[in-house]
């Protein structure tokens, strides 16, 4: 019988172009692509130049791209390759692209990068991609023939996002059960540490019901415990806010999200706690809150004054909520006034912008992290990891109105920390879906 000669299939490697914007967004990123080829326009490096002088996390991540590169310089030359831990090889052309756009403005740095990547395609090379976060690039570069690509490292699926709360049908006798020995196994039921229960009966015409949380220690369902109080004047409008605030209250739950459309009381339920814990209890030394500086709409410009005074219209909605609950906690506005400026005056309040919590080793404190949608994964990682013995974190946020303008509700920092904590033992979430600020806001979350 005679023989065919087989020959070994050449392995069919990737090129990736990374715009600037995707370093900017994780600066590890260069690292992702696994054994392919990875190319940096020469362009792109320019850009980054003119972010590696920002304070902020932009220019942070500028610098921490620029000093990989930088390391890589004594392996070889990067406008040949370079080849890198993970196998990928970094290349840096000098040559500027061979294609003039037609209808484009070629002097465009996003234009002039998509022109890099027909350039390499008629060039001969293959499975070309443009990876890039910017979504008008991405569809410039599809009317060009070009592949592009979101870079969606830490993209969820947001439809899929863990709601925190899971509901059970169970025979009566469990719900029997349940209320005599305040605690019921979890038998196989697929959850996870302090996930909150909702049991229903499966049969019979009473249709009896229970409320719980799991308890992963000795693996049961137990009642709350702290949901039905009342925090700084105010209790729980529905079953979920009963949830946010017993996972708040927890003393064993040191990071909480809370995820929820405008109006469903995400920040108002953390302040309360925050003041519960901070002043009433003092399990912390103070409260920190902090939201990124992201404007809706147009941006203001550069506001005159000091640090204090150029974060208050930013930081308006945390003394809106502050004030609310001086209004619930049954005192005047004169002593709730004063109240207020004891809080901020004596330290007791801190209010931060995001860029100055990087660094920071933040022990015994209540940290509140709002409109957390805004920010990118790497950004939450920095500020969880900034969290000292002792602290709690909350973070709040809806993933559905987002304003930085390279990330959506499957690729924000909130988001991704949701899914990839949701079966640690320190983390406890619940998503609100009830707007209980007034008929108008909920209807406006319901049907804008």
């Amino acid at each position: 019988m005679k023989k065919t000669k087989t020959t070994a299939e050449k392995p069919t490697f990737k090129t990736f172009i990374l715009d600037t914007n995707v370093l900017l967004h994780n600066p590890q990123a260069i690292t992702m692509f696994g054994d392919n080829y990875v190319i940096i326009p020469i362009l792109a490096l320019e850009e980054l130049d003119r972010f590696k002088k920002l304070n902020d996390e932009k220019g942070k991540n500028a610098r921490a791209v620029s000093r990989f590169i930088d390391s890589l310089r004594g392996q070889g030359s990067l406008s040949q390759g370079v080849k890198m831990e993970n196998g990928g090889i970094l290349k840096i052309p000098v040559e500027m692209p061979e294609m003039i756009l037609k209808g484009l403005d070629n002097h465009k740095v996003d234009n002039q990068i998509l022109a890099t990547a027909i350039t390499l395609q008629q060039r001969g090379v293959e499975n070309v991609r443009l990876v890039t976060k910017d979504v008008n690039l991405r569809v410039k570069a599809d009317v060009f023939g070009v592949v592009a690509e979101n870079f969606e490292h830490h993209k969820v699926n947001i439809e899929e996002l863990y709601s925190g709360s899971v509901t059970l049908e169970v025979p009566e006798e469990t719900i029997n059960r349940f209320y005599a020995d305040k605690k019921i196994p979890m038998g196989k039921h697929e959850v996870y540490p302090n996930q909150f229960v909702i049991l229903r009966e499966m049969t019979g015409t009473t249709r009896q019901s229970g409320v719980g949380k799991v308890n992963w220690k000795d693996k049961t369902v137990v009642p709350l415990q702290m949901g039905e109080q009342e925090v700084w004047g105010i209790k729980a409008k529905n079953l979920k806010q009963k949830f946010a605030l017993e996972a708040l209250l927890d003393s064993t739950v040191p990071l909480v999200t809370l995820v929820g459309s405008a109006g469903t009381g995400k920040t108002l339920l953390a302040i309360a706690a925050a003041l519960r814990l901070t002043m009433d209890e003092r399990r912390f030394r103070r409260i920190l809150v902090s939201r990124p500086v992201i404007p809706l709409g147009r941006d203001i410009g550069y506001l005159p004054g000091t640090k204090e005074e150029k974060i208050a219209p930013w930081m308006q909605p945390i003394f809106d909520n502050l004030e609310f609950l001086m209004d619930q906690n049954g005192e005047s506005e004169e002593t709730g006034e004063g109240t207020l400026r004891y809080l901020t005056e004596s330290g007791k309040i801190v209010l931060e912008p995001i860029t100055y919590i990087r660094g920071r080793s933040i022990p015994k404190q209540f940290i509140i992290i709002d409109e957390a949608q805004n920010l990118t994964p790497h950004e939450v990682k920095t500020i969880v990891s900034r969290a000292g013995e002792g602290s709690k974190v909350v973070l709040t946020g809806d993933p559905y109105q987002i304003d930085n303008p390279y990330l959506d509700s499957s690729s924000n920092g909130l988001t991704y920390l949701v899914e990839r904590f949701k079966s640690q033992q320190m983390f406890g979430h619940i998503t609100l879906t009830k707007s209980e600020r007034s008929p108008l806001a909920a209807m406006a979350a319901e049907i804008l």
